[in-house]
């Protein structure tokens, strides 16, 4: 397989300057995710050939303009009198690296794992001098024999793979010219009356933030990136096992459960797990809400089958309203302060990005990508599971992450017991 050469790093600013002044305020949700960042990669074979950095010319320009709805993407972390982050709108610039590789985009694909992935989008942690640490990176990798990779990273107390995958979209639409997604919303979160913020009513709803908060980071054990793709059939099939009004996220997340569950068999290392979701509709936000807006929840009552485990996820998810979403937002400012807390809450993490729009960037013509990953890390010690929509309508990709033993037994696991539902693997371990 190719291997990717640097060419550059630069930084690319928006063609409109922002007024002097504005400053993008985090919310509650966005600043407790300080400590972790999101990547995306899109791959594609556009149908025109070009000379060697002519399309990421292109790009680069097309970037710049999508950049004058996003004055948060190209500013700077500051802290506020209190000691929060906020972001000062200052035209300061996305990072942006410029790579090719030699070979095409179904070779790479074909043979790709998460080390050489995670080479097509950059990311840079927090620099010592936050002022002058771009919270925003793109990277155009050009194939030499036909097709590009555009990757995304961010700070995800800027932005959750919802709004990022917005913010590749406007960059999309701008190539392209003529229609434009709808501008981004920059807006504070809702808030209820003080009584109402005072009785709370699902004390359940802030159970994972309780244990996301006992303890410091922890360093995880060595992991591996496994990617499976479940086709339409093979999800119905999956949700007629899931049991009546499951959905593909409640039958996935409880399928790929009990099959961790039984690799690690009973005792100590059985895991819980607990589901992050988008709440932005059950808030009343806006579909183009930029920024944090994902939650999370402790799934209780778990069993070992499929149909018992699905219940238990769908349960979970049903608590999670717009009134448990306020507690935990609630919560969150009273007890934290907007302090980082670990993500992953010491369990098995299913994030549910079944409405992240990554296959409607499309930079040139008809050519949706080929494929995606979104990465949100870094990872907890009990490992994550990643869900969100395939290539083809109505599959599913779903990124596994666990310790480099547990995904190799993972994918030698027969599924025999499983009729229809085997998953194809499209990212496998590292070659070593």
């Amino acid at each position: 397989m190719g291997e990717v050469t640097f060419i550059c790093k630069r930084t690319v600013i928006s063609t409109k300057p922002v007024e002097p002044g504005k400053f993008s305020p985090l919310s509650v949700l966005d600043r407790i995710m300080e400590r972790n960042h999101v990547r995306i990669v899109l791959y594609y074979s556009l149908p025109t050939r070009r000379r060697p950095g002519e399309l990421t010319k292109m790009l680069r320009e097309s970037i710049s303009e999508a950049l004058s709805a996003y004055p948060r993407a190209s500013g700077r972390l500051v802290r506020t009198p209190e000691g929060h982050w906020t972001v000062k709108c200052n035209d300061a610039g996305v990072r942006m690296v410029e790579a090719k590789v030699d070979g095409t985009v179904q070779e790479w694909l074909h043979n790709v794992d998460r080390e050489k992935e995670l080479m097509l989008v950059h990311w840079e942690e927090i620099f010592h001098k936050p002022y002058f640490w771009s919270t925003f990176y793109a990277q155009i990798t050009e194939f030499e024999c036909g097709g590009v990779a555009i990757g995304l990273s961010c700070s995800h107390m800027l932005s959750d793979p919802i709004s990022a995958t917005a913010l590749i979209k406007a960059w999309a639409d701008t190539t392209l010219g003529g229609h434009t997604a709808p501008s981004p919303v920059f807006r504070p979160l809702p808030t209820r009356p003080q009584q109402a913020a005072n009785t709370p009513t699902n004390p359940s709803s802030i159970d994972h933030y309780k244990s996301a908060t006992e303890g410091g980071a922890c360093t995880p054990p060595p992991t591996s990136t496994i990617t499976l793709h479940f086709s339409q059939d093979a999800v119905a099939r999956c949700v007629a096992a899931a049991g009546p009004h499951s959905t593909p996220f409640d039958a996935l997340a409880a399928l790929l459960w009990t099959r961790i569950s039984k690799i690690r068999g009973a005792g100590p290392a059985w895991p819980e797990l607990s589901i992050c979701f988008d709440a932005r509709s059950v808030l009343g936000l806006e579909s183009g809400f930029f920024g944090s807006c994902m939650v999370f929840k402790k799934v209780a009552g778990l069993s070992e089958d499929v149909a018992g485990a699905a219940a238990a996820v769908r349960e979970a998810a049903a608590g999670m309203d717009g009134d448990g979403v306020m507690e935990v937002i609630e919560w969150l400012e009273r007890e934290r302060g907007g302090d980082p807390v670990r993500m992953d809450g010491g369990n098995v993490l299913c994030m549910n990005l079944e409405s992240v729009g990554v296959y409607g960037a499309v930079f040139e013509g008809n050519a949706a990508p080929l494929r995606a990953a979104c990465y949100v890390e870094p990872v907890g010690v009990a490992g994550q599971l990643v869900i969100m929509p395939a290539a083809h309508p109505g599959g599913r990709v779903v990124a596994v992450t666990l310790p480099e033993d547990e995904a190799r037994k993972l994918l030698e696991d027969a599924w025999v017991e499983l009729e229809g539902i085997g998953p194809c693997i499209v990212m496998g371990l590292t070659k070593k």
